[in-house]
């Protein structure tokens, strides 16, 4: 599988970016668990399914972080692969080609504020990262306290979970993400 980097500082090997495909398609498969829109309220709009895209894609690179240097590789063919889909899905939504590079640029850079503020809020031991959580998942939506408690607990439940993965079994591909309502 031949791609360009989008980002450019980095090219994975046609192995790479097929454990960086399995990986993301783990978490696009745990980010569209229908318990997140209904029962957690999470907006069931392309924003919404961005942003649970990007909270597992936050946990998993916070998972991989931890190994670092053994997990840079595979870390930069996630992330391009996330964005090129990211690019693909903005296309078939008919979004033209001069706004879509700069569309993109915004995407990688609220998600390195997403990354920030997650991080933040999985370090402290206070409501930092409901706080994230409400400015950006419910940025634009009325939603109880306790759902986005809840979506926090999930996030620092499945922060734990990654954690207890070996890295061996995660640079092969595997990943085991909970099911979200437990």
């Amino acid at each position: 599988m031949e791609r360009n980097s989008l980002f450019g500082l980095f090219k994975a090997n046609a192995s790479q970016n097929a454990v960086a495909m399995k990986l993301y398609s783990s978490v696009v498969a745990q980010a569209r668990q229908p318990y997140f829109y209904t029962d957690l309220a999470v907006p069931d709009t392309p924003d919404g399914r961005y942003d649970m895209i990007m909270i597992h894609a936050f946990l998993l690179l916070h998972r991989l972080k931890r190994d670092l240097p053994n997990t840079k590789e595979i870390s930069q063919a996630l992330f391009d692969i996330m964005f090129e889909d990211m690019d693909k899905s903005l296309r078939e939504m008919g979004a033209g080609d001069v706004g879509i590079g700069r569309r993109i640029k915004e995407m990688a850079k609220a998600f390195y504020g997403r990354i920030a503020a997650y991080d933040e809020g999985l370090n402290r031991d206070d409501d930092s990262l409901d706080i994230a959580l409400q400015r950006n998942v419910y940025r634009q939506s009325s939603v109880k306290n306790e759902q986005v408690s809840a979506l926090g607990s999930y996030i620092r439940r499945e922060a734990v979970n990654l954690s207890d993965q070996p890295t061996e079994a995660i640079l092969g591909g595997r990943l085991s993400f909970v099911d979200p309502s437990q």
